[in-house]
C-alpha cells in the first residue's frame, strides 16, 4: 500500500493577522496554491465577543495576559483570524524619515526610505478606506485632548483610521470595535484582503497552530496542533512566516533554526503604552461615540520619544489599571463615566529577547532601561498639564504598562549574524523560507505599524511572485 503524501501547496503562509492575508491575497491573484494556517478563531461579525471581558479572554493568547519576566510589562497578543487588525482602532500612518534612517542604520537594508517605499504604502492604501472622525462626532474625551493642546501650544493631527460607514449619526461606539467590528466598517484582513484570497482559493486552517518546521528536504513541512488536541502535518514548496514576533521567534526556535541563525528572537521591541486618566466633575463618558480621533503631532515629542493618544478602554481593562482595593478601587469605578482618558505611547530603546524553555513555552525578556522610563515620565508630564489645564480635579496615572505593537525577533538585515531575514525577504540561508510581517522589524519605529506592515507585504509578495517566476 502506497502511504498517503499530504497535498503539496506552493506556499504555506503561518499567521492570518495583517500581513499574511496580504500575501496571500497577491499570491492567490497570480494563481498560487496557497494555505494558511491560524492559531486563532475565524469569527465572523455576528460571533465577534461582545464585551471586554470576553474580548481579552477568547482573542489574545494567555488572555491577554502575558509577563514579561520582570512582570512590569503586559504583552498583548492577538490570536484571532485577522489578527491585530481585528482588535487593534485601526491607525494608519507611514513612517517618517527618522524611522526609516534609524532602520537602515540599523540593518543596512537600502529601501528602508520614504521615496523606496511610498509605492508599496500606494498600494496597501488602495485595498483599505481611510478616514478620520469627523469633527461632529468627536466625544468629550477628544475635546479635552484638543483643548489642552491648543491651550499649551503643541501640535496634534487628527488620526488617520483604516474605516469606513462607521454610521455614528447612529450612535456607534467605536469602544466595541476592540472585540471586533460588528458591522463591518474596520477594515480588517476578514473584510478586505483574507476576503479577495478566499475567493480567489485560498485554503484556510483556523484553530490550527503551527508548532514546528522541518526544511531538511526540498520542501518545507509544518506539523501542526489542532483544535481536538490531534496533529496534522502540511507540505509547502515554500513557506510565508507570518505569526508575529513572539509567534515566528518561538516556531524557529522550537524547529532548531537558532543553531543557525543566532539572531533568533533577539532585538525584540514594542510600543509599552501607559493610560492616564483625568477625572472631571460633569460626565465625560469616554466609553460611547468616536473616542480616539487625536494624535499628538508634537516634533519636540517626537524628539523625546514618545507620543500621546486620547483612548478608552472596556471597564474590566480599566479595573486592571486602577490602584487600590475594595472600596477604593470601587469608589475610582464609580467614576468612570467621569474619567477622560490619554495614553503616552513610548519609543523604547532597549532590546529584549524571545526564549523558549525545555517544553518549548515562550519566555519573554523585555526591560526598560532608565531612557525608556524617562521618555515615559516626560510624556507623563505633559498629560498632566493637559487634565490640569482642562479642568480635572483629580488625575490617576495607570500603573500597568501594556506592550503593544511587538517587533523584532527575526529582523531584516544583510548580516546573517546580527539579522535573520534577507533583504529578499528570505531567512539567511533558506530559500524557500520568507518572512514579511512586524518581526522583521530592526528597531521600534515610534509610529503605528500596521500600514507598513501591509506595505512590506506588499512588497514581499511581489518578490516571491519573482523568485517563483525565476
Amino acid at each position: 500500500m502506497t502511504p498517503h503524501r499530504p497535498t503539496r501547496h506552493d506556499y504555506i503562509i503561518v499567521g492570518a493577522g495583517i500581513s499574511g492575508p496580504f500575501i496571500a491575497h497577491e499570491l492567490c491573484r497570480a494563481g498560487a496554491d496557497c494555505l494558511m494556517i491560524e492559531a486563532g478563531r475565524h469569527y465572523s461579525r455576528r460571533t465577534y465577543p461582545r464585551n471586554d471581558l470576553d474580548g481579552t479572554a477568547q482573542l489574545y493568547w494567555s488572555g491577554g495576559l502575558e509577563l514579561g519576566t520582570d512582570a512590569r510589562l503586559v504583552f498583548l497578543r492577538p490570536k484571532v483570524v485577522g489578527g491585530g487588525s481585528v482588535v487593534n482602532q485601526a491607525l494608519v500612518d507611514r513612517f517618517d524619515a527618522e524611522a526609516f534612517d534609524s532602520w537602515r542604520r540599523d540593518s543596512g537594508v537600502d529601501f528602508f526610505n520614504e521615496d523606496a517605499m511610498a509605492p508599496w504604502y500606494d498600494a496597501a492604501e488602495a485595498e483599505i478606506a481611510i478616514q478620520t472622525i469627523p469633527g461632529e462626532y468627536r466625544n468629550r474625551n477628544a475635546d479635552v485632548f484638543e483643548q489642552g493642546f491648543q491651550r499649551l501650544g503643541y501640535q496634534l493631527a487628527p488620526l488617520r483610521r483604516a474605516q469606513k460607514d462607521c454610521h455614528y449619526e447612529q450612535g456607534n461606539c467605536c469602544i466595541e470595535c476592540l472585540n471586533g467590528c460588528r458591522i463591518g466598517s474596520k477594515q480588517s484582513t476578514p473584510e478586505t484582503v483574507l476576503k479577495k484570497a478566499l475567493e480567489r482559493g485560498l485554503e484556510l486552517r483556523a484553530e490550527t497552530e503551527a508548532v514546528k518546521i522541518d526544511a531538511s528536504t526540498k520542501d518545507v513541512w509544518v506539523t501542526c496542533r489542532t483544535a481536538d488536541g490531534g496533529t496534522a502535518t502540511y507540505r509547502g514548496r515554500n513557506l510565508v512566516l507570518a505569526s508575529g514576533a513572539i509567534g515566528n521567534a518561538r516556531l524557529l526556535l522550537n524547529s532548531g533554526f537558532g543553531k543557525g541563525l543566532p539572531a533568533v528572537g533577539r532585538n525584540f521591541f514594542c510600543h509599552p503604552q501607559y493610560m492616564n486618566f483625568g477625572v472631571y466633575d460633569q460626565p465625560v463618558r469616554s466609553h460611547l461615540g468616536a473616542f480616539q480621533a487625536f494624535k499628538s503631532d508634537d516634533a519636540g515629542f517626537r524628539k523625546n520619544g514618545f507620543k500621546l493618544e486620547n483612548v478608552y478602554a472596556g471597564p474590566a481593562a480599566i479595573a486592571l489599571l486602577l490602584s487600590g482595593f475594595g472600596r477604593q478601587h470601587q469608589r475610582a469605578m464609580e467614576r468612570l463615566s467621569h474619567f477622560a482618558c490619554i495614553e503616552v505611547c513610548t519609543r523604547d530603546t532597549h532590546p529584549g529577547r524571545i526564549k523558549v524553555n525545555r517544553r518549548g513555552k515562550v519566555i519573554i525578556v523585555k526591560e526598560q532601561n532608565r531612557e525608556d522610563l524617562e521618555r515615559y515620565r516626560r510624556g507623563l508630564a505633559v498629560i498632566d498639564e493637559i487634565f490640569q489645564t482642562t479642568g480635572a480635579k483629580e488625575m490617576i496615572h495607570g500603573k500597568m504598562g501594556i506592550g503593544l505593537h511587538l517587533m523584532g525577533g527575526c529582523g531584516m538585515g544583510t548580516d546573517p549574524a546580527r539579522s535573520v531575514v534577507n533583504p529578499g525577504f528570505r531567512l539567511h540561508g533558506h530559500k524557500h523560507i520568507y518572512c514579511a510581517d512586524s518581526s522583521m522589524f530592526p528597531n521600534a519605529p515610534g509610529i503605528n505599524p500596521s500600514l507598513t506592515i501591509m506595505a512590506l507585504s506588499k512588497k514581499a509578495a511581489a518578490q516571491l511572485i519573482k523568485d517563483g517566476n525565476q
